[in-house]
């Protein structure tokens, strides 16, 4: 049996039933976990054989979010799931601010009552997030045996999945720059990994960072596709991102991390010098002024939580990205 509490109850939760085990933690936290009568809200209790423990799950509620007829591109659907690429500046989840015009607006009516629930609502079905402004792939649950199937995947980190970005300057492991910056390692074929916890900013609660002693475990690794300006000190590159773990900001937070924040990315990388002659003048104010953090989910690979297939999808970039890299090539 595992020491810590959460682990254990993840390991006992009944085949068919959705509760992963970020939503144990939050559970216990809440005090909707107890121990013959006792309810316990520490997430690292030991638990003891042949105790009982209870886990209340609150009756599900009526998600606010209303059905809206907005088109979204299916790149798979079958009974169980769906798998869309998203646009960029389309919210996923509906939030304060951002009530109408979401994902789940246009899943609700395209799916009607078949998504799955989550978090104590009715029928959104999300099983992960991107950001706003990042385009691409995102997979929903149709039903709580692939909400669970699919939450488990990501929660051990099985699924596949890269990241096309537009990144200032070249990351590459010839850059002895990166070979000081604590957490950056360099692995065959100039793949560069970076390991840095992951927590929110301070000061800047919108933003995360990477810390030393707290935060969550996060891994990165990258590899440079493209560059763009002089061959021997690139303005910028086009890089191809792999997630081993899914934190808010990862990518985003790391490259800015290492020195080589995302071009368009006003929150982590804002604009840039670009040294004269080094682009034409077309060049530079395309990459000086893209609109958003040069982001796209490209590829989802998952092992299908019903039918046991292996499943994976490509996603193009979209016109904006694809414009910006035929220009700056």
């Amino acid at each position: 049996m595992p020491k810590r509490l959460d682990k254990a109850l993840a390991q006992a939760v009944p085949e068919g039933v959705t509760l992963s085990r970020a939503r144990i933690q939050a559970l216990i936290v809440a005090g909707q976990v107890s121990c013959e009568g006792e309810i316990v809200r520490n997430i690292k209790a030991v638990p003891e054989v042949g105790q009982v423990w209870e886990v209340a799950l609150p009756v599900a509620v009526e998600l606010e979010a209303q059905p809206e007829d907005i088109p979204i591109e299916v790149v798979f659907e079958d009974a169980h799931l769906i798998v869309v690429n998203k646009p960029a500046g389309m919210v996923v989840h509906p939030a304060p601010g951002s009530e109408t015009g979401t994902l789940v607006n246009a899943l609700l009516h395209h799916c009607g009552d078949s998504l799955s629930g989550i978090g104590g609502q009715k029928r959104p079905g999300i099983v992960h997030r991107i950001d706003k402004d990042t385009s691409g792939l995102l997979v929903v649950a149709k039903t709580d045996a692939a909400h669970q199937g699919l939450a488990a995947q990501f929660a051990d980190h099985s699924l596949e999945r890269a990241y096309l970005a537009i990144c200032w300057g070249h990351p590459s492991a010839m850059d002895p720059r990166l070979k000081g910056i604590n957490g950056v390692r360099f692995e065959p074929g100039n793949v560069v990994r970076i390991s840095g916890n992951i927590a929110r900013h301070r000061t800047d609660r919108k933003r995360m960072t990477v810390v030393k002693d707290s935060g969550k475990h996060a891994i990165t690794r990258l590899k440079s596709e493209q560059t763009f300006g002089p061959e021997m000190k690139p303005v910028a590159a086009l890089v191809r991102c792999w997630l081993e773990t899914g934190r808010t900001h990862q990518i985003r937070a790391h490259m800015s991390y290492i020195g080589h924040a995302l071009a368009g990315d006003q929150t982590y990388g804002g604009k840039r010098a670009i040294p004269k002659d080094a682009l034409l003048p077309e060049q530079a104010e395309a990459l000086r002024d893209f609109s958003r953090q040069a982001l796209h989910a490209a590829t989802l690979g998952f092992v299908h939580p019903v039918s046991g297939d292996s499943l994976s999808f490509e996603a193009p970039l979209p016109t904006d990205l694809a414009d910006l890299v035929k220009l700056l090539g």
